[in-house]
Formats: structure tokens, C-alpha cells, sequence
């Protein structure tokens, strides 16, 4: 068992490969979503032909939508990010496609590498940057579908100024 994962159910569920379903047509649970993310990740003839990159903002593009749900597919070169933020009242389920992305939440920083499945509730607050030397494309399952995703201010750690003592 991984004890740093958000999400605890008989250990993680991820890493326990029998316990995934395969993909249903109309998904409803945190393993069926899961299983669709691994579904279209597995068909490059999906999505391979849709991706760009772009420069100046990470390029997007959904993918599929269904009942309460919808699938995006993302790129980012080298230094692009997505800044602080949670999905509103959306769960989701971050599929990592190609390249390296670096996932960065109160509890600490996760590289994240092709294969690999972040599965987060509404309200999870993370950043998610590609800090690597090459381009990244990832797949991002919500549901219900993405309507909000409110930023966050980093916390102000760095830099802080100790207090000046009184004098009289």
C-alpha cells in the first residue's frame, strides 16, 4: 500500500490491476472512469491524430462527452502549467499519455509518467506542470462535466520576512 495517495480503497485501486473493470459504455463509477481513461488512452487512433502544440498556452481539446461526463485530451511543451487550482464539483481522473507531467498538491510533488492515473474528488487542489525537457500530452476524465475550475493563490512560503521585535 502507497500511503501518500489521496485515495485509499483496499490500498490503491490503480495498483491493483485485477480489481479494474474494464470500460462501460456509460460509466458511473471512480474504477469504470478509470478503466474508460485506460480505453482511450490504449487506442492511440483515437486521439493521436487531434494533438497540437502550442507555445504560448497549453493546447485542449475534448475529446468525448457522455452522460455527465466528458474527456479531454491536453499538450504541453517544456515550462507550461496549469497553475493552482481545483474542478469545482467535478471528480476526475488525470491519465498521463506521453512525456513526463509533475503534479504538485499540499501533501507534495508527484512525477508522473505515461501510464500513470491521478483520480481526485471535487475540491482537490493540485498544479499539474510539464518541468520536463520534452512535450507531454494527458487525458483528463470529470464528471460530472468541467464547468469551474477556480484558481488558487500559491501559498506564500518563500521569501516570508521574519517579524521586527519592538523596541521601546
Amino acid at each position: 500500500m502507497n500511503s501518500d495517495n489521496d485515495l485509499q480503497i483496499a490500498g490503491d485501486i490503480l495498483e491493483v490491476p485485477h480489481l479494474l473493470q474494464p470500460p462501460r459504455e456509460h460509466p458511473a463509477t471512480v474504477a469504470e472512469f478509470a478503466g474508460l481513461a485506460r480505453a482511450v488512452a490504449a487506442d492511440r487512433t483515437q486521439w493521436a491524430h487531434l494533438v497540437r502544440y502550442d507555445a504560448t498556452t497549453r493546447w485542449y481539446h475534448r475529446l468525448r462527452t457522455g452522460p455527465g461526463y466528458e474527456v479531454w485530451l491536453l499538450s504541453w511543451v517544456p515550462g507550461q502549467g496549469s497553475g493552482r487550482h481545483d474542478h469545482g464539483r467535478s471528480s476526475g481522473v488525470l491519465t498521463v499519455l506521453e512525456g513526463t507531467l509533475t503534479e504538485r498538491t499540499e501533501r507534495g510533488t508527484r512525477v508522473l509518467t505515461p501510464g500513470v492515473q491521478r483520480v481526485f474528488a471535487p475540491g482537490y487542489v493540485h498544479e499539474v506542470l510539464n518541468d520536463a525537457l520534452e512535450p507531454a500530452i494527458s487525458l483528463h476524465v470529470y464528471h460530472p462535466g468541467l464547468t469551474a475550475m477556480p484558481m488558487h493563490t500559491a501559498p506564500h512560503c518563500e521569501g516570508r520576512v521574519a517579524p521586527r521585535p519592538v523596541t521601546a
